[in-house]
């Protein structure tokens, strides 16, 4: 599904330029379940918000089910992005202003439906994650777990073929976490690629891969971290 040749990100400054990802190689499969790991700064979100096509100023290539998404237009980026990715962040990002139910109803309105098409696919949402109470109510009305559970009924509503989640546990306590990854784990079996970002090693060990990025760079084996060059940026 997923192949990444190469990926570098790098800022400008004074002293040239430094670099937040270099040679970034990895191939996920459909179906696959990872997460990325490393301490804060090392990286993972950069990778993220590059596999989820929202930054697009990378060297390297990359590959989304044999389309070169390097190679896009904004606009045909933009597009797939919607058909193809939902993602969950640690802040919910819910519209305050929308109700529950309008809140999952915006990602299908970026598809040809109709709006009894849209309403449907909503009801069948809200009842699959026992939310039907919820659905005229606000974010601001709802508890932390609940605004994170709308959020992941938002990331799939659509059917995405992928899901990338960026510490969605991260403001919750460990029962409402323990509840969304299990959640998570049912999404997978059920054949959605999923991504995520998180530091907690317990929430890491439900996905069937890991991989450990620190300072840049996408460690896999002690030999491969004994080739690393030692700097971390160049001019």
């Amino acid at each position: 599904m997923i192949k990444l040749n190469n990926i570098a990100k790098r800022y400008q400054n004074r002293a040239g330029f430094t670099y937040v990802l270099q040679q970034i190689n990895l191939d996920i499969a459909e179906g696959d379940f990872v997460t990325l790991m490393g301490p804060s700064g090392a990286g993972k979100s950069t990778l993220l918000n590059i596999i989820g096509m929202f930054d697009s100023d990378y060297e390297g290539e990359y590959f989304f089910n044999g389309q070169s998404v390097h190679a896009m237009k904004p606009k045909e980026r933009a597009a797939l992005n919607k058909e193809q990715i939902g993602f969950v962040f640690q802040q919910f990002h819910l519209l305050d202003d929308m109700t529950v139910a309008e809140n999952l109803e915006l990602p299908l309105s970026y598809r040809n439906l109709k709006k009894s098409e849209r309403q449907a696919i909503v009801a069948d949402t809200l009842d699959r994650f026992h939310i039907v109470g919820k659905k005229d109510l606000f974010p601001a009305q709802l508890s932390g777990g609940q605004q994170q559970l709308v959020a992941i009924a938002r990331a799939i509503v659509a059917k995405p073929a992928l899901i990338l989640a960026d510490e969605p546990t991260g403001n919750l306590h460990s029962d409402q976490g323990r509840e969304i990854m299990d959640l998570f784990k049912k999404l997978n079996e059920g054949g959605t690629t999923i991504i995520q970002v998180t530091h907690n090693e317990d929430w890491a060990k439900y996905g069937n891969r890991q991989i450990m990025i620190r300072d840049g760079w996408m460690e896999t084996s002690s030999a491969q971290i004994a080739q690393r060059p030692l700097h971390s940026s160049r001019s």
